[in-house]
């Protein structure tokens, strides 16, 4: 009921009495206020006026199955009509089945077993609150209730397991997109799998994958977003940022989960259709802040110097050697930092 009365108060200019919602809905004027009461607790602004009614004021960031479902819609619609300007026909697949948590133990975990009971290709699990987050190389990533987009997706491909990786590379443009049309923040992208604004982290990816008999069985793309964290813990407060803290007002975390949806169908279905990211590449280099850089590439045994050149379209770091030798790395168990820093 919470989010019919929801729907009424959103698409009503002005007040709306509570009387006329209990008719609508054919349920009482008590039931009518204790959902409302009901959504007050939720973040929602609603104010009561007698012999006036209701009026949904300010919505704010609030994160919910309603919320992500409605922006969803409104991401859907816009696409659609700005389809002729696309490399390809608008699905809406990514986002078209939603599953929010309050709280979960990882979303890329709720992604793996809804995979396992048969979970179509798009399926989105969000969690306001992860107690069991995990980045890349096994690090622990803090995602605290409130502030953070926490975000997976299940892919069903039918490319080889060589390509995987590249998946990563088209999640951070799709990333970087969505960022843009919903702040007007420019990030950058440190390869292969983190945003980044001002020096500092403000988004992780980390994309695994199941594999039966030689092929793929799914990928799960998960997503972590610094959104409306107004601090850090003091071992992050020199490494990450968020966008709240950039912009200095918080942000729709369900109207950037859509727009990130929205910026990857569009990216994943460039990828599978060439097979590499030869439409990407010029674009993420664009973006790609350790381009034309030195960089310290470490695999835990061995760490080297080199320049980084940007990428090819299989997702491969293009470097240089000290002594002029050129290499593609290979993500996997490789990290990349600047000379002075994180970049």
């Amino acid at each position: 009921m919470k989010e019919r009365i929801l729907d009424l108060l959103s698409n009503t200019d002005g007040y709306i009495s509570g009387q006329h919602i209990s008719e609508l809905l054919g349920v009482s004027r008590t039931a009518v206020w204790k959902n409302i009461q009901r959504l007050q607790e939720e973040g929602y602004v609603i104010e009561g006026i007698k012999n006036k009614g209701y009026r949904l004021a300010k919505k704010g960031d609030i994160l919910s199955l309603y919320e992500l479902k409605c922006h969803m819609d409104e991401s859907s619609r816009q696409a659609v009509a700005d389809q002729g300007k696309s490399a390809g026909p608008f699905t809406g697949k990514f986002g078209s089945e939603i599953h929010y948590y309050d709280e979960i133990d990882s979303t890329n975990l709720q992604v793996k077993r809804l995979a396992e009971i048969g979970a179509p290709e798009g399926t989105l699990v969000v969690g306001d609150c992860q107690v069991k987050g995990r980045g890349r190389l096994g690090r622990v990533w803090t995602s605290p209730s409130g502030c953070g987009l926490w975000m997976s997706l299940l892919l069903r491909p039918e490319f080889s397991p060589m390509q995987a990786s590249m998946v990563t590379l088209a999640a951070a443009m799709a990333v970087r997109d969505g960022i843009y049309k919903v702040t007007g923040i420019e990030a950058g992208i440190k390869w292969p799998n983190d945003l980044v604004c001002n020096g500092k982290k403000i988004c992780g990816i980390l994309t695994e994958m199941s594999m039966e008999e030689n092929r793929i069985s799914y990928i799960v793309v998960g997503i972590g977003i610094n959104v409306n964290n107004r601090s850090f813990p003091e071992e992050l407060q020199e490494k990450a940022v968020s966008l709240a803290m950039l912009t200095g007002k918080n942000c729709s975390r369900a109207a950037l989960a859509a727009a990130v949806c929205r910026s990857f169908e569009q990216y994943y279905e460039m990828f599978t259709a060439d097979g590499n990211l030869k439409r990407i590449v010029p674009t993420y280099n664009q973006y790609l802040i350790n381009r034309g850089r030195q960089v310290v590439i470490s695999d835990h045994a061995v760490s080297m110097v080199c320049t980084s050149e940007g990428i090819d379209e299989t997702g491969a770091l293009l470097v240089v050697r000290e002594d002029g030798t050129r290499e593609a790395i290979t993500s996997g168990e490789v990290s990349v930092r600047g000379i002075y820093g994180y970049v």
